[in-house]
């Protein structure tokens, strides 16, 4: 695999209008996905933008803003034809659509995404986490998986994705990570299909893939990336960046004063 990361972030949020541009610990929240994507270190990473704003925001960050039309109707066309615009010779044939509003994403599941497309027939992978408690399953917010993980495996099929629980019965139940590693001819199909009627219903994109035939593997992970949706959302990622500069302040401080002592 040749994978390229495709970050697609606009400003026309419904419920965060602006959110790119939101800032956490003095940065843009565009700029602290970019910086989590480069350091994953598996491929280039280019940021998916309609609006010079972001553009700029990305340069700043000593990133590649790639322009798309504003009137694409997803983030998957977006991330699609960037990628024609970047790589039009086709180079490379794995495409990382990472969500531009994950401002403490772990690099590493960057690298976890990739293993279900290690199944020839998996033409999209995505990632998995256990839902922690009642509220969790029964938010619409948050979309359950309905996949069934042999002992010892990290990768399972998808069968189904819904806002409500699934499956029913005793077992774990497992929240979507909307995190995405395609086939570069799965993610070509993929944004020629239509709407599908499941996908319009459940207002979730991947049902169109599995209408359309197209299998779906994941990934699991121990815990979900937190998403920056709403105001409230965004308060929480900046409390959470400023207790981690903390710490890091703290842990610097602690080595620099254990450095004058050893010196002394």
């Amino acid at each position: 695999m040749n994978p390229i990361v495709i970050i697609p972030a606009r400003m026309a949020s419904s419920r965060l209008p602006g959110k790119p541009l939101a800032d956490i610990a003095g940065r843009p929240m565009i700029a602290h996905v970019l910086e989590r994507a480069t350091l994953a270190g598996i491929g280039p990473v280019v940021v998916a933008v309609c609006d010079a704003a972001v553009a700029q925001a990305v340069e700043q960050a000593g990133g590649h803003p790639v322009m798309t039309d504003p009137d694409l109707p997803s983030g998957s066309d977006r991330v699609w034809q960037a990628l024609q615009r970047v790589d039009p010779q086709g180079r490379h044939d794995t495409v990382i659509n990472l969500q531009g509003d994950l401002p403490g994403v772990m690099p590493d599941i960057l690298h976890k995404v990739l293993l279900p497309l290690h199944e020839a027939a998996t033409d999209i992978a995505t990632l998995v986490a256990p839902v922690q408690d009642s509220d969790e399953a029964a938010a619409d917010s948050v979309v359950k998986v309905a996949c069934a993980f042999a002992d010892g495996a990290d990768t399972a099929r998808a069968l189904y994705f819904s806002r409500v629980a699934i499956p029913w019965g005793q077992g774990p139940l497992w929240h979507h990570v909307g995190i995405y590693a395609y086939r570069r001819t799965a993610l070509q199909h993929f944004v020629s299909n239509p709407e599908s009627p499941l996908e319009h219903r459940e207002r979730l994109e991947q049902l169109r893939a599995l209408e359309a035939g197209m299998q779906i593997g994941c990934a699991r992970i121990a815990h979900a990336p937190f998403g920056v949706d709403t105001p409230a959302d965004l308060e929480r990622a900046r409390a959470a960046a400023t207790a981690t500069m903390h710490v890091a302040q703290a842990q610097a401080q602690a080595q620099a004063q254990a450095q004058a002592q050893a010196l002394t």
